[in-house]
């Protein structure tokens, strides 16, 4: 890896959720999934892939239940290790499942993305600078 490459990488929309982030590629998955906008094509591919990534990488909350919690970690998002090329090469599908919803995503890559809360060997999970302040 080069010194310059960016050591993380994130999908996320490109509107902010009511808690002022921008929602990663599973939750705006997730919420259409909640919502019952995907055909049934588009739901098993849903179903199989998170059932997937369920099994295959840590849940943070599980280690950290308020790892997300917007009181104690205003505005924290995951990100995807580059090293997890593996768990990066499947969101290719979700975002075609967006796309076909008129949901647009963004690849978003940092080397500093925050202050980072949790770690495992596949993901971090970060404040971003600036998060919770103003």
């Amino acid at each position: 890896m080069e010194e310059d490459e960016a050591r993380y990488v994130r999908f996320q929309g490109t509107e902010r959720h009511e808690r002022g982030h921008f929602p990663g590629v599973f939750v705006l998955a997730n919420e259409l999934a909640a919502q019952g906008r995907l055909t049934d094509e588009q739901y098993r591919f849903w179903r199989t892939n998170n059932d997937w990534y369920d099994a295959h990488y840590p849940n943070p909350t599980h280690a950290d239940p308020r790892v997300y919690d917007p009181a104690v970690n205003p505005g924290a998002v995951a990100w995807f290790k580059r090293s997890a090329a593996d768990l990066i090469g499947r969101v290719d599908g979700y975002l075609e499942l967006l796309a076909a919803h008129g949901v647009e995503c963004l690849r978003l890559e940092s080397s500093d993305p925050g202050r980072v809360i949790y770690e495992d060997e596949h993901q971090i999970v970060v404040v971003p600078a600036g998060a919770g302040t103003g």
